[in-house]
């Protein structure tokens, strides 16, 4: 940001609520610096405040700070002497110097007031006092100027104009007031610098600076970096030849010029410029996408080798899954997956002793349990002997004492919304500097700033987690092979709309052999699209089993989702295929239709159904159509989203999906995959982007069942037909070469028979068996009545058929049809 002067913005930036710090200064005051700690003890004092208090650093720290900066008065425009604090009331920052260094101030404050100086009359300072937040025993931040010295017209700084308000220079005759024309372009620039901060906020922040004239710093309790004005930081350019000048004083002999004494204080303000400006840089390389594994790597290299050597990265193994965790603080049970090591050491050399993905827990004597239970930075300036083979008894069989002994450590945790996720060990070359307490607290500030990061892409790691397993728990797992039909599907998320949607398929098994076959597509995305979806397909699977026309199904569904609320909308394919009687029966509501691939000529064709509406909006007919198939026909229903996209025709999908269903492919999976690779293609060339909406994809390969494979039989209501269908089953078994299922089936059969006697109204009675992939046999007879397995006791006559069917058969079941029921049982045919 080019400020035009020497003075500018500093800033503790980072994520979290609130304000950030920042301030605005203009000339060059020669700044007091006074830290005091948590005891009210001084704990810094600057060179500033040695030439403006009077009093020596060596006899300043430790001392009381109310003893070091009395407070007799603040002044009025007319140098009268009035109770302290009067200043500091009229401009609203906070309370007077004395209550703020006496433990009292929880924010910033700000003053004018005359301090008693030893062996000096009192004098007229401007002060500002800020509380400090962070891991260290500082507890608060006081900056003093001369008031003299800055009204002082030829300093360009603050000039006191007899007004009620003090006016604030940025130049030498030029002021600032609350209509400055840079205000604007200085409110609307901040945020470049600092991410964390509204465009509101920082036109309110720069309103106050110009309408107060003096800076004003400002932090959330979320931020660790306390930041002062970098009032006395000159320009990189000065400073350098400064130094050079210094330098070629002391080669020469020759005394050090007098300015060069404040070098110390104006290398501090300029490490913490920068060690600022490497936060803010290091904010906008991390949390480029939301993948966690990239956020890590992003991390990891944005430390190295610049603040640090070596970067490990722990996170709770809840975190790496992707699920949530109990609440708590982490104890010497919780497993740490170490999930990226950065550093500047030869390749190779941490990869076998600390691997990447190994998981461990910590004890209570080691540091990383320390940070990850306080939640605070653990600073170990050298790590010794001792405390490496403490650390290295972690790691079985393998000595990490020679890649850390002597280096300097700094753990910072990587916490979000006051949960510590993971923590970051931070290692330096023996040969380089230390970290030290600055390094703490930017590293508790990056660390910070990395953890909300990583709790980003961890809660969108687990919401996705948690939409697929909402998806895949609403769609069904159908078997590839159903009676008379193979089976595949395929479904695809939306790219841009969400893991879930309304799109579904499934396949139900009904009385007779026969496979009844749906697609859907609830109006809408996300949750509550995949919630009505679940809600119709679960009424689907139940009117299915009723064994109803399809357009009765169709109906019956639009009346309950009418029930259900007027924004239940749905579009649906439903289809019964009888591989028996080589016929499809379909009806349609408001859906694409679907497309038959005739195995005899390969030809496809889309099916001419009445459309319908659909569903849910009521008072609409549906219509069911019967379609003479052949073995080996391919029947392939979708959803919209596979055909259509913004600004295409949808009849060039509907002719792409007809050519590339008609492909010949190897396996059904195969020829899925060709159709939705066909169609990607087509609108990728015709350059209408990627698909955006879910798509559902089913597609029934209709094999039929020969007639050598079915055998049925008519009975009369009488229990001498119950001794015949034991018979015929055996007969026929023995003819299929199915003789060694006869005993099981014979008696499974005399059970449904013995039924069906029973209870029959019109003593007609049907037994069919079927060959396929299983053995099929269904009793049909006229009673709608289901029957269920009853509670037996020891001498109980009947309501024992049922219990033995369901002991002995693979499966079975009953269902109502038009006329009655049907009572049927499947067994499993012998291995060939």
């Amino acid at each position: 940001m080019d400020r035009g002067t020497d003075g500018g913005a500093a800033s503790g930036g980072g994520a979290g609520n609130g304000t950030v710090v920042e301030s605005v200064a203009a000339a060059r005051i020669p700044l007091a610096v006074v830290v005091v700690d948590r005891e009210g003890l001084v704990s810094h004092w600057s060179r500033g405040a040695r030439r403006l208090f009077g009093t020596p650093k060596e006899e300043a720290v430790g001392r009381p700070a109310v003893d070091l900066l009395p407070v007799s008065g603040a002044l009025t425009e007319d140098d009268e002497i009035t109770p302290y604090g009067a200043y500091a009331a009229y401009d609203g920052l906070g309370p007077d110097l004395e209550s703020s260094l006496d433990g009292r101030l929880s924010y910033p404050a700000a003053g004018r007031a005359r301090l008693s100086v030893p062996a000096s009359d009192r004098v007229d300072v401007l002060w500002w006092a800020y509380p400090l937040v962070g891991p260290g025993r500082e507890r608060l931040l006081v900056l003093a100027a001369d008031a003299d010295g800055a009204r002082r017209d030829d300093a360009g700084a603050v000039v006191d104009t007899g007004a009620s308000e003090p006016v604030e220079r940025i130049a030498p005759g030029f002021a600032l007031h609350t209509d400055f024309p840079g205000a604007e372009d200085l409110a609307r620039r901040l945020p470049e610098i600092l991410p964390s901060m509204s465009v509101g906020e920082s036109a309110r922040i720069v309103g106050q600076v110009l309408e107060l004239g003096y800076p004003v710093l400002e932090f959330s309790q979320n931020e660790r970096v306390p930041v002062t004005p970098d009032w006395g930081v000159p320009r990189r350019i000065e400073r350098k030849a400064r130094q050079e000048r210094a330098a070629r004083a002391a080669a020469s002999g020759e005394p050090l010029p007098a300015e060069h004494e404040d070098d110390t204080e104006d290398l501090e303000y300029a490490a913490v410029r920068e060690r600022l400006e490497f936060l803010n840089e290091v904010s906008g390389r991390i949390g480029s996408s939301l993948d966690l594994s990239r956020t890590i790597i992003e991390v990891s290299k944005a430390v190295v080798p610049r603040f640090t050597d070596v970067a490990g990265t722990y996170l709770r193994e809840q975190v790496v899954a992707g699920e949530g965790f109990p609440d708590g603080v982490p104890d010497t049970t919780t497993m740490w997956h170490r999930v990226a090591v950065e550093h500047t050491d030869e390749p190779g050399r941490w990869d076998d002793v600390v691997p990447v993905g190994e998981a461990m827990p910590f004890p209570v004597h080691t540091p990383f349990f320390q940070c990850m239970t306080t939640g605070e930075p653990v600073l170990v300036p050298r790590i010794s002997e001792q405390m490496g083979h403490m650390i290295a008894a972690q790691f079985e069989k393998r000595d990490i004492r020679p890649l850390i002994t002597g280096r300097s450590m700094l753990v910072v945790p990587l916490k979000a919304r006051n949960v510590v996720l993971g923590f970051m060990i931070l290692l330096r070359h023996p040969e380089r500097v230390e970290f030290n307490d600055m390094d703490r607290v930017t590293g508790a500030e990056l660390a910070a700033r990395a953890g909300l990061v990583l709790d980003n892409a961890r809660m969108y790691t687990y919401q996705e987690s948690v939409a697929e397993t909402l998806q895949d728990s609403m769609l069904p797992h159908i078997a590839p092979r159903m009676s008379g039909c193979d089976i595949a599907t395929r479904y695809l998320p939306g790219t841009l709309l969400g893991r879930v949607g309304g799109d579904w398929f499934d396949s139900v098994k009904l009385p007779g052999s026969r496979t009844a076959l749906v697609v859907g597509d609830v109006m809408g995305h996300g949750l509550n699209s995949a919630a009505m979806m679940g809600q119709l397909r679960t009424a689907v699977q139940t009117m299915a089993g009723l064994d109803l026309p399809p357009a009765q199904l169709l109906r019956n569904l639009d009346d309950l989702a009418q029930r259900l609320g007027e924004h239940y909308l749905a579009t649906s394919l439903y289809a019964v295929y009888d591989p028996i009687a080589s016929e499809l029966q379909i009806a349609n509501a408001g859906h694409i239709p679907p497309v038959l691939v005739r195995a005899e000529d390969g030809r496809s064709e889309l099916l001419d159904l009445p459309t319908g509406a659909p569903i849910g909006v009521g008072g609409v007919p549906f219509e069911t159509v019967r379609v003479r198939v052949s073995p080996g026909d391919r029947l392939v229903m979708c959803t919209d989203g596979l055909v259509e996209v913004r600004g295409e025709d949808i009849g060039v999908g509907l002719a792409t999906l007809c050519e590339s269903a008609a492909h010949p492919a190897a396996s059904m999976d195969d020829a899925c995959d060709t159709i939705i690779r066909s169609l990607a293609e087509t609108f990728s060339k015709a350059g209408r982007g990627g698909r955006k909406d879910d798509v559902a994809l089913l597609m029934a390969r209709l094999g039929g069942i020969e007639p050598e494979d079915v055998a049925t039989w008519g009975l009369a209501a009488e229990p001498i037909e119950v001794s015949r269908a034991r018979d015929v089953v055996r007969e026929q078994l023995y003819e299929w070469g199915l003789d060694s299922l006869s005993g099981q089936a014979e008696l499974m059969v005399g059970e449904l028979v013995t039924n069906a006697v029973r209870h029959a109204r019109s003593r007609r009675i049907e037994l069919r068996v079927v060959r396929g992939d299983t053995l099929l046999c269904e009793v049909d007879d006229d009673d709608p009545t289901l029957p269920t397995m009853l509670s037996t006791g020891p001498y109980d006559e009947f309501g024992r058929g049922l219990r033995v069917v369901s002991r002995l058969a693979r499966e079975w079941g009953t269902s109502r049809t038009a006329s009655g029921k049907t009572v049927w049982f499947e067994m499993t045919l012998p291995r060939r």
